[in-house]
């Protein structure tokens, strides 16, 4: 097992108190799924590399496809995918030994696959790097704990507290509201560290069972994976204890909904944040930064909100921004500067919801932030006092988002032509087949009375 040198030490850390019974050989979706096939740990020894049909990435949430995703018809033909044994972490709800691995995918002439999600963000990463700089993330990602949903026409309600009551909402980093759900949080904090995966906070968000955690700043590639395993992880802490986790953007009705907030500053070549001068003052670059995150998100926002129910959480008033406006530690703009010193000052973007796909979001919020400072764009003027008084100027449902992202010719170069292409072909297969869906509102509310 000579692989076992290139996984991180807490994987290695994990084999030594587990015998390897499997490994998971995955990689994410659209909607940030894992796919792959889970392989004996006999057959990994041997393995270099796995097949996996290319129409993983034409499929909608709800399993159909978007069948002409692919310009020489729907044929699925074979991806090589490679595993990154950097990724390599424990699987520490498996009932054997299991090992997750993260795998990047190949067309047959060797070439990345342009539509695999990682392969974008990388995409993204590339451009800065080759302007000389180095993008840093760090992602704040929010949920609900809610009681189990086996059936879909009943509302989502929030899970029983350890008192006996559901969880209580509007108790915002209640340390009290955290401990009545404390055995699931236990168990994340435990998950994460036999993964390695190292939490930088668990906070009480205002919904009822919403909780917020934070992971350290990092290199993007890095803090997507951790992303897309958390989600999993915290889905697995959650099931031990007889209850959901669930990472829609807006799961209950009058509660506020769940967020993927970005944070981004860029490093320089020196090691020095191009955000901030010799002098400690902001530079052009940050203003840069923050006009090109005004000019191209909303073409982008299908991204950040990749769900009809995305956009139920963009209601003004209610934790959610509803425009592009930028402040100082002002929580209601679209766009955040957090209190900081100089050396990390950095810009937030809190338009991502979190069903997001962690690393669709933090490429196009890259890519967004790319522009404008190659293209030296200039942001409106600082916003003061509460933005939910200015105007909304975000898409307010799919159909809208879709149509700004397919117009976007600068994102499509920046994220890449052939991703932009299949990527609006699947969402519109979604939204296509959301459209043929009679809701309950519409019942109760048309039957009779039109």
């Amino acid at each position: 097992m000579t692989w076992t040198t290139a996984i991180p030490d807490a994987a290695r850390a994990y084999l030594e108190g587990n015998r390897l019974d499997e490994v998971e050989c995955v990689i994410a979706d659209f909607p940030g799924i894992a796919r792959g096939k889970a392989v004996p740990a006999s057959k990994w020894n041997k393995q270099a590399f796995f097949h996996l049909p290319n129409s993983i990435f034409f499929q909608t949430i709800t399993g159909d496809w978007g069948e002409e995703a692919s310009t020489d018809g729907f044929t699925e033909p074979d991806m090589t995918l490679r595993p990154d044994l950097s990724t390599a972490t424990a699987a520490p709800w498996a009932t054997d030994g299991t090992l997750q691995v993260i795998h990047d995918a190949f067309d047959q002439k060797g070439d990345p696959v342009e539509c695999a999600p990682r392969n974008v963000l990388r995409r993204v990463v590339a451009l800065f790097e080759a302007r000389g700089w180095t993008p840093i993330v760090a992602p704040e990602m929010e949920f609900f704990l809610v009681a189990r949903n086996v059936d879909p026409a009943k509302p989502i309600e929030p899970m029983m507290g350890r008192t006996g009551r559901p969880a209580a909402g509007r108790q915002a980093y209640s340390m009290t509201a955290v401990d009545d759900y404390g055995p699931v949080i236990d168990d994340i904090y435990e998950y994460a560290e036999i993964q390695g995966i190292e939490i930088d906070g668990i906070t009480q968000e205002g919904g009822a069972g919403q909780l917020e955690i934070n992971l350290r700043h990092g290199d993007p590639v890095k803090l997507a994976d951790e992303v897309f395993f958390f989600k999993r992880l915290i889905r697995e802490a959650a099931l031990k204890h007889d209850c959901f986790a669930t990472f829609m953007a807006k799961p209950i009705e009058g509660e506020p909904g769940s967020a993927m907030h970005i944070h981004h500053s860029v490093i320089d070549a020196q090691g020095n944040n191009i955000f901030t001068g010799p002098q400690g003052g902001e530079t052009d670059a940050f203003f840069h930064f923050i006009g090109g995150l005004q000019e191209h998100m909303p073409s982008v926002i299908a991204m950040f909100a990749p769900y009809v129910n995305s956009y139920r959480r963009y209601v003004r008033d209610h934790a959610a921004p509803i425009n592009l406006e930028w402040g100082r530690d002002n929580r209601t703009t679209g766009i955040r500067i957090p209190i900081s010193d100089p050396k990390a000052r950095r810009v937030e973007n809190r338009l991502a919801g979190m069903d997001c796909n962690p690393y669709l979001a933090i490429a196009a919020s890259l890519a967004c932030g790319y522009l404008g400072l190659i293209d030296e764009t200039r942001p409106d003027k600082r916003f003061q006092g509460d933005a939910y008084a200015s105007k909304a100027d975000i898409p307010h449902y799919l159909g809208a988002a879709l149509d700004l992202f397919e117009a976007a010719s600068p994102i499509h170069d920046v994220l890449g032509p052939e991703f932009a292409r299949v990527y609006s072909i699947v969402k519109r297969a979604e939204y296509d087949e959301f459209l043929q869906v009679i809701s309950p509102w519409e019942r109760e509310h048309l039957l009779l009375n039109v």
